[in-house]
C-alpha cells in the first residue's frame, strides 16, 4: 500500500489496529490525536502498573504511523483535518459516529468532499438499530453480547474473561481487509464508499459455526465439558507436571486407533469401535486417559504421539513458551521494528505477501511528533505553525 494515504482518528485498540495493519502493509497513516494525553491507549503503560518506560500495547498498534495533534473543537484545527481528508485515500475511525457527525466528519460529509475516499468505520453495534449509538469495548460487543462468553462457560461456572484486545484486533484486521477491497473497487469505479464492521458483527462471525447450526436446526450445540466429551479424541489432558495439551482427532474413527495404541491399550480399538460406542462410554474413557496421561511429561507424550502418523496434538503453551517456540518465529509471529540505531521486537500482524513482503518502518510516534512536518506538507509556513501551536490549535 505504498502511496496510500490514511487519516486515522482512532482510540484505544480497534481503530488503531486497523490503521496499524495498513501501516504494516506500507500505507502512510496520519494519526490525528487530541491535545493532553492524545489517544487514551497511551495510558496503557500506567494501567499495567508502575512507572514503565515503554508502552508495548500502544507501540504494537501504532508503529510506522505519523502523529499530529489537533484540537478539533477549534474551527481552524477542524479545517486542517478536512484538508488532510481531502488529500487522503482512506479515513478510518472507531469513534462513535454521532461524535464524528457533530464535528462534520461523518461519512456522508467526507464522501461528499472527497468522492474517492474510502471511509472505514468500526462501531460497537453497527450503524442501525436501537443500540447503534451505544458505547462498547470489545468485552461488551464482541465477547459478551455476541454469545462468545456464554459458549465458553462450562455449566456451573462463571463466564471467562477474554484477553485484552481480542475482539478489537480481529475487527481491526477485518476492517483493513474491507478497506483494501474498497480500494480495489475504486480502481474500477473511481468512487470511494463507506466500509464498516462492528465488534458485535465480528463476535457473531467468530461463533458462526454455532450460529449456523442454531439458525438452520433451531437448536444450539451444547457447551463442551471435558470429562464427558463425546469424542475423547478431541479433548485436553494434563501430564504428570500439570502441563496441558490437546488431542485434536476430529475424525474419531481415523484418530481413535492411533490414540489407543499410544496409551498402550490397542484392545480399545475393538472394545470401542464406533463413534457411538465411545460417546456412550466417554466418561469412563476420559477418566482412564486422565490417569494414563498423568504418568509421563508432555514432552514424553509428544514423542509417543509423533510416532503415530494420524495422532495430532498441540501443547497448551504459556506466553513464555510461545515466545520461545521456534515454530512461532519461523511462522513470522514477531517482527523487528526499527528503533533508533537498533530494533525492537513486537508481534507481527497476521498476513504476509510473498511477492511484496512488508516490514515496519518505525516505532509508534510520540504524541504530536510529526505535527510540524504534516502542517508543512499542507503548506503552512513556520510562522503559521508557531501561531497554531501558540493558540492551542495544534500541538
Amino acid at each position: 500500500m505504498e502511496g496510500v494515504r490514511v487519516v486515522e482518528i482512532g482510540v484505544w485498540v480497534a481503530g488503531p489496529a486497523a490503521g496499524g495493519v495498513l501501516a504494516d502493509w506500507g500505507a502512510d497513516v496520519v494519526k490525528i490525536e487530541p491535545p493532553g494525553i492524545g489517544d487514551p491507549a497511551r495510558t496503557f503503560s500506567s494501567m499495567l502498573g508502575g512507572d514503565l518506560p515503554f508502552n508495548p500495547i500502544f507501540e504494537n498498534d501504532n508503529r510506522s504511523k505519523r502523529s499530529i495533534v489537533l484540537d478539533l473543537r477549534r474551527p481552524e484545527a477542524l479545517e486542517i483535518a478536512l484538508e488532510l481528508v481531502d488529500g487522503a485515500d482512506v479515513f478510518l475511525s472507531n469513534v462513535r459516529p454521532a461524535a464524528l457527525e457533530r464535528l462534520g466528519l461523518g461519512h456522508r460529509a467526507l464522501l461528499a468532499r472527497n468522492p474517492r475516499l474510502v471511509y472505514g468505520a468500526i462501531t460497537g453495534y453497527g450503524f442501525e438499530g436501537p443500540d447503534a449509538g451505544r458505547a462498547a469495548y470489545d468485552i461488551a460487543g464482541y465477547w459478551a453480547r455476541s454469545g462468545i462468553a456464554s459458549l465458553l462457560t462450562a455449566p456451573g461456572n462463571h463466564p471467562p474473561f477474554q484477553r485484552g484486545g481480542m475482539g478489537d484486533h480481529t475487527a481491526g484486521q477485518s476492517l483493513a481487509g474491507g478497506i483494501a477491497a474498497a480500494l480495489f473497487q475504486r480502481e474500477r469505479s473511481g468512487k470511494g464508499q463507506l466500509v464498516m464492521t462492528s465488534l458485535l458483527r465480528q463476535g457473531l462471525y467468530t461463533i458462526s459455526f454455532d450460529l449456523s447450526v442454531a439458525v438452520r436446526f433451531g437448536v444450539g450445540v451444547g457447551v463442551a465439558a471435558r470429562k464427558t466429551m463425546g469424542n475423547p479424541c478431541v479433548n485436553n489432558y494434563c501430564d504428570k507436571d500439570g502441563s496441558w495439551f490437546w488431542i485434536v482427532g476430529l475424525e474419531g474413527d481415523r484418530h481413535w486407533p492411533p490414540l489407543a495404541r499410544a496409551v498402550g491399550h490397542p484392545e480399545w480399538i475393538e472394545r470401542f469401535p464406533g463413534l457411538a460406542d465411545r460417546a456412550q462410554n466417554a466418561a469412563e474413557i476420559i477418566a482412564e486417559l486422565d490417569r494414563i496421561f498423568a504418568t509421563r511429561t508432555r514432552a514424553e507424550w509428544g514423542e509417543i504421539f509423533d510416532a503415530e502418523e494420524d495422532l495430532w496434538w498441540a501443547p497448551v503453551q504459556s506466553v513464555d513458551e510461545v515466545m520461545a517456540d521456534p515454530q512461532v518465529h519461523a511462522a513470522g509471529g514477531f517482527v523487528d521494528v526499527p528503533d533508533g540505531g537498533t530494533t525492537t521486537k513486537l508481534p507481527a500482524s497476521p498476513v504476509d505477501f510473498a511477492g511484496t513482503p512488508w516490514s515496519p518502518r518505525a516505532m509508534a510516534p510520540g504524541h504530536g511528533e510529526h505535527t510540524d512536518a504534516i502542517l508543512a506538507e499542507l503548506g503552512r509556513t513556520p510562522d503559521q505553525i508557531a501561531a497554531l501551536r501558540k493558540d492551542g490549535t495544534a500541538g
